[in-house]
C-alpha cells in the first residue's frame, strides 16, 4: 500500500486557488488519494463543499469553526454548519478548538463554540480535528467533561507534551504529524511523536501553511506576493522525514498511515442526527 492521505489541509484556501490545477497533477503523481480539506469559517464552508463536489474521490471534506474565527461568527452559524453535515454526511467535523496564542483572545467563548461543535461531532460521531496553541489545560478539561465521539478524535499538527500522550491516547486521541516538526528545533514535537502509538498515527501537510525544511519541499510554490507556501504534494517527503525520525522503514510507515487513516476517518452509521 504505497498511496498517501493527507488528514488535515485547506485546500480550498483563495492562496493556493491560482494553483489548483497544478496541485491536483501533482497530488496524482505523487500517489496521494485523499485529502482531508479542512473549512474554518462560515465564509470558507461554500469553497470547502465545491472541492468535495468537483473532486469526489480526492477531496474529503471538513466543516468547522476555527477559534480564531470564532469572534466573527453569525448568530446563525451553528445552524448553518450542521446543514453543510447534512449535505455532506461523509464529511468531518473541524478545523475546531481552542488558541490562547492570538492576541486579545476569549477563551470562555472560544470554549462555548468549541464544545457545541465537539457535542455535534459526538452525537454524530464524526471525525473531528481539533486545533490546540498554549491551551491543553482547559482542552483536557473539555475532553474528561464531556461526551467524545465513539471514533475519537484528532489533535491536528499536535503541539503537546510527551507526557500528555497517555492520557489523551486513553481519552480516544489520534495525532497527525506536520511537516514543520520536522526542523530539528522543534524538539518538543518530535520528542511527543516518538511516544505516540503507531496504531493512532497520521500525516499531515496543513498546506497551504506549515512549511516542512527546504529539504523536504519537493514541490516549492509561492503566492502572488511571492512568500512561500506549503505544496500539499509535499506530503510523500514529509512522511519520509517522519518515518526517519521514528527510525521505522518508510514502506512500513505508509501501510501504518494508511490503515490508520481508514480506521479513523471511514464513514460509520451516525449515533444521533441533531
Amino acid at each position: 500500500m504505497n498511496d498517501l492521505r493527507d488528514a488535515h489541509n485547506h485546500l480550498q484556501n483563495p492562496r493556493l486557488a491560482s494553483h489548483l490545477g497544478e496541485i491536483l497533477r501533482a497530488l496524482e503523481s505523487s500517489n496521494i488519494t485523499r485529502c482531508v480539506v479542512n473549512g474554518t469559517s462560515e465564509s470558507d464552508w461554500p469553497l470547502t463543499a465545491d472541492l468535495a463536489r468537483r473532486f469526489p474521490t480526492l477531496v474529503q471534506p471538513s466543516f468547522g469553526l476555527h477559534p480564531w474565527n470564532a469572534p466573527s461568527r453569525s448568530p446563525d452559524w451553528l445552524a448553518t454548519l450542521r446543514a453543510c453535515l447534512d449535505t455532506h454526511p461523509a464529511a468531518g467535523l473541524g478545523e475546531c478548538g481552542l488558541d490562547r496564542w492570538i492576541k486579545n483572545h476569549d477563551l470562555d467563548d472560544q470554549t462555548t463554540v468549541f464544545l457545541a461543535q465537539l457535542d455535534l461531532a459526538q452525537a454524530r460521531n464524526l471525525p473531528l480535528s481539533i486545533h490546540c496553541l498554549r491551551a491543553w489545560g482547559p482542552l483536557l478539561d473539555c475532553l474528561r467533561q464531556h461526551p467524545l465521539p465513539e471514533r475519537g478524535f484528532l489533535l491536528h499538527s499536535y503541539g503537546g507534551s510527551a507526557e500528555l500522550v497517555p492520557e489523551l491516547v486513553s481519552l480516544g486521541a489520534w495525532f497527525s504529524f506536520s511537516g514543520c516538526f520536522l526542523d530539528p528545533r522543534k524538539t518538543k514535537a518530535r520528542r511527543a511523536f516518538r511516544h505516540v502509538p503507531l496504531s493512532r498515527l497520521l500525516v499531515e501537510t496543513d498546506a497551504p501553511d506549515m512549511l516542512p525544511p527546504p529539504e523536504y519541499q519537493p514541490h516549492p510554490l509561492r503566492d502572488a506576493h511571492d512568500l512561500p507556501l506549503n505544496h500539499p504534494a509535499n506530503l510523500p517527503a514529509i512522511a519520509t522525514g517522519l518515518a526517519q525520525l521514528l527510525k521505522i522503514p518508510p514502506g512500513s510507515l505508509r501501510h501504518h498511515l494508511a490503515n490508520n487513516f481508514e480506521t479513523f476517518f471511514g464513514h460509520t452509521k451516525e449515533i444521533t442526527r441533531v
